[in-house]
């Protein structure tokens, strides 16, 4: 994206190019449409324009956007307080910005579904920070298309709504930065043509069938003279071949000396199907999603499953929830601060196993690593009123103590006694 230079009383500013400033471009292109616009993109004239909708229309992308988006909404957020060594969950009106609401209008679970949604389509989600002094009282959602972004004096600014906000006071999560760091680079846009032809094969199949699986046919043999004598011609075929589908019949009768020749490739000998299917692995690589949370369960097995769950996990959940926690922490805290932290609680992912939730609680327990309330906490359970104790495996006894083996103090007695009487 080239960059605008704009002079002022303190020096040169550099910003992003916005459509919004240009009058000619509607208010929801995005930037890259800017570029479309003026034909700077190189967009093939054979392949469908793509834009964020038109790309949505293909299923596999669909999928991967709401999988992401919701997924990274729903895991919960928690905020640390440090104490000493450790770092202990704390409530109060940011835990409830945070994970509740963080304005009067929008739900946790709705602001931060929309701003994932913006970073995997535009490749940008960005919040303003309502403060009084330094006590945070909302976080409101910004639309990227109105939004621009500049720097000024060597500093990042960002304009919303004709108000002005700096960097310290915007929680700005990108998919990639470009070079000029301003600029993101879009899933979507960047892979304009991969998507183009996903939608070029949804076209071609739409056509296709809504044909009645028809390709389109070249007429052999001696024509007729006369543009006229042509078009009745052409409609006595048509209306042939809509007879022979309408009654169900498996030829229909052409005049002598006529044939009918498909033009184009057979849906079957162009691979369609398998092209369709190819299409859920691209989107996977451009989301780095596993293709089971895609729906494509063609080479699934239980076992490669349950791996596609675990590298969810641990390359795509954890790369992300890092990124907002870390914006989080910074925008929130300030660069210095230690003492209070935001940290995800990636465990609920698993909800959805509950066998494997249970174990994994019930391990945690009996190796001292978790209280029974600390587990119930997890659970949304009340906690026990002996229940902060570690234990340890084995005995199932608390942490620190020992079970006495007790030995019976009339053994000997007894054996004694056995032993007269059957002398007797």
């Amino acid at each position: 994206m080239k960059i605008a230079f704009e002079f002022h009383r303190g020096g040169a500013e550099q910003r992003a190019l916005n459509p919004l400033e240009n009058p000619t471009i509607s208010t929801g292109s995005p930037t890259e449409d800017l570029l479309a616009f003026f034909g700077l993109l190189g967009n093939d004239p054979k392949l469908p324009h793509v834009t964020i909708d038109t790309a949505l229309e293909v299923p596999s992308n669909w999928c991967a956007v709401n999988f992401l988006s919701r997924m990274m909404a729903s895991l919960p957020l928690h905020l640390f307080k440090k104490a000493g060594d450790t770092a202990q969950r704390v409530d109060g009106d940011l835990q409830m910005l945070l994970n509740e609401a963080p304005n009067p209008e929008w739900t946790s679970q709705g602001w931060r579904e929309y701003m994932w949604s913006q970073v995997f389509t535009g490749g940008r989600g960005a919040s303003w920070i309502e403060r009084q002094g330094n006590k945070v009282l909302a976080i409101w959602p910004m639309d990227p298309d109105h939004t621009s972004v500049r720097r000024r004096n060597g500093r990042k600014f960002y304009r919303f709504d004709n108000k002005e906000y700096p960097a310290a006071d915007v929680i700005d999560v990108t998919f990639l930065l470009k070079r000029n760091q301003l600029d993101v680079y879009s899933p979507i846009y960047k892979n304009k043509r991969a998507i183009a032809l996903m939608l070029a094969m949804i076209d071609y199949a739409s056509s296709f069938f809504a044909s009645g699986g028809t390709p389109p046919l070249s007429l052999e043999g001696p024509l007729p003279q006369g543009p006229d004598a042509f078009k009745r011609a052409q409609a006595d075929i048509q209306r042939a071949i809509d007879l022979a589908k309408q009654s169900g019949s498996p030829f229909f009768g052409m005049p002598p000396g006529h044939k009918l020749n498909p033009i184009g490739i057979d849906p079957q000998k162009g691979q369609a199907i398998e092209a369709r299917q190819f299409q859920i692995s691209e989107s996977s690589r451009i989301w780095g999603l596993p293709p089971v949370f895609l729906h494509d369960l063609a080479h699934g097995t239980f076992n490669n499953t349950e791996q596609q769950d675990l590298q969810l996990v641990k390359h795509v959940v954890t790369h992300w929830a890092g990124k907002f926690e870390q914006e989080l922490n910074l925008k929130l805290f300030g660069q210095r601060s230690r003492a209070r932290h935001v940290e995800h609680n990636v465990d609920g992912v698993q909800r959805g196993d509950f066998k494997s939730r249970v174990e994994g609680i019930a391990r945690a327990i009996q190796t001292a690593q978790m209280t029974p309330n600390e587990a119930r906490k997890l659970e949304n359970r009340e906690p026990m009123p002996d229940g902060d104790t570690l234990y340890i495996q084995g005995a199932t006894v608390p942490l620190g103590t020992q079970p006495l083996l007790k030995t019976p103090t009339n053994s000997g007695d007894s054996n004694a006694d056995a032993g007269d009487k059957t002398e007797s």
